[in-house]
């Protein structure tokens, strides 16, 4: 039974050795640096390891605030509707400051993907761009890459009933968990060393890239034939990173893929998702979207469409993409079959695209250029920052010169021998 001592052992084995890999391979803590944790209520047993190695690490004060499920509803179920374009602004801007003062910033997610499913969509909207907007300053910070950050997962029961319908509790929380080891690389004798060779066959990949200098990726299979501009001066990355503050860390545990920026200005053609996508409380399924000179001008969904035309309204900057990714069909995510509705893992299971915001730290020399600088070099700007699915086995990947030559790189969504 899912209840069993051995069970029991066996998940806080697996939540210590995530707790040790979050904070050594996904922050690598430096000596009297403060952490600035956010995880939902259920994560508290995950929350203490991390918090019991940080210290051991040399962190100076670890500090976490808690989401709550309930607390959240509600709101929706109580509160005036005039009230649901406030946000806790004084909330956001100490957290940004904290990382402007060198606080490495640790999210654990696991929360309801369905929560707000049942909720009113212009509340959900409206509620959700306030947040945005008050978290922009946070979101510069940490997109820019400026701290040590890191994103890890816990299993929740309202998360597992979602990615394994119909089974018991104990026992879909018990397969979630595993899941979730197995896909961030700590099942392992040493889950540090796994990483070290994992992050070091990513780094390769990204190297090899940056050689090439492509000025475009074009994507083609099924409901595919999207051509996607890169910026400007733009450089791949791919698992570990040396943040802006000088340490060496992993952003997100699990990590499959290498990424860069896309040209603001320079996505043409027209792209079908591969997954669904999990925003907000909904499933969007079957997207089918057509670029013209960067921008969106035409969308359609066969599930969720209404959620995913109010993603587009958020602001100019939405309906552009921030980042493009590479993620080989065979990722040990995409072979294990699950759906996650968790973006942290669904990302990895394919290549994908992101609207919104990029990630400045994939130009060169983009720390510390004005928005009007980076902009110039093709870099998105938006409130959000949303990844979507679109390789598969089906699709191809090529990557074209300034002179239009084409490379293949990956055929079948695998990467070619020469890529």
């Amino acid at each position: 039974m899912a209840t069993s001592q051995s069970t029991d052992a066996e998940i806080a084995a697996g939540v210590d050795r995530l707790a040790r890999a979050a904070v050594s391979v996904g922050l690598n803590i430096a000596h009297g640096q403060q952490v600035i944790v956010t995880a939902p209520l259920e994560a508290v047993p995950l929350v203490r390891r991390i918090t019991e190695h940080a210290y051991k690490a040399g962190a100076s004060l670890v500090t976490t605030m808690y989401s709550d499920d309930e607390a959240t509803l509600a709101r929706y179920a109580n509160a005036a509707d005039d009230t649901f374009d406030v946000a806790a602004t004084w909330l956001a801007e100490g957290m940004a400051n904290g990382f402007r003062s060198g606080a490495a910033r640790l999210a654990i997610t696991g929360g309801n993907p369905s929560l707000l499913s049942g909720q009113e969509p212009d509340r959900i909207a409206r509620a959700s761009r306030a947040a945005s907007v008050a978290n922009r300053p946070a979101l510069e910070i940490i997109t820019s890459f400026a701290v040590n950050w890191n994103i890890v997962a816990a299993a929740t029961p309202a998360w597992a009933a979602l990615v394994f319908p119909g089974e018991p509790e104990d026992e879909a929380v018990l397969k979630l968990w595993r899941a979730i080891f197995a896909a961030s690389r700590v099942n392992g004798a040493d889950p540090v060393a796994d990483w070290a060779a994992h992050n070091a066959q990513l780094h390769r990949r990204a190297a090899a890239l940056n050689d090439r200098r492509f000025s475009a990726l074009r994507f083609t299979g099924p409901g595919t034939d999207l051509t996607v501009g890169l910026a400007d001066g733009h450089l791949w990355a791919g698992g570990s990173n040396a943040a802006k503050n000088g340490v060496v860390c992993n952003p997100n545990i699990p990590t499959e893929e290498v990424f860069t920026t896309p040209h603001r200005m320079r996505v043409d053609g027209y792209v079908r998702s591969t997954k669904p996508l999990s925003y907000q409380g909904s499933l969007i399924e079957g997207i089918e979207v057509t670029f013209e000179a960067g921008r969106i001008v035409s969308a359609r969904a066969s599930k969720g469409e209404s959620v995913l035309s109010r993603v587009l309204d958020t602001d100019e900057g939405a309906r552009r993409l921030g980042e493009v990714a590479l993620v080989p069909h065979s990722s040990p995510i995409s072979q294990s079959g699950l759906l996650f509705q968790n973006t942290l893992f669904d990302e990895n299971a394919s290549s994908h695209i992101a609207l919104g915001q990029a990630y400045t730290e994939c130009l060169v020399d983009g720390h510390g250029q004005s928005p009007e600088q980076l902009a110039e070099r093709g870099a998105n700007g938006s409130l959000i920052h949303i990844d979507w699915m679109i390789g598969s086995g089906e699709i191809d990947v090529d990557g074209l010169d300034d002179a239009g030559g084409a490379a293949p790189l990956m055929r079948h969504g695998e990467w070619v021998a020469a890529a």
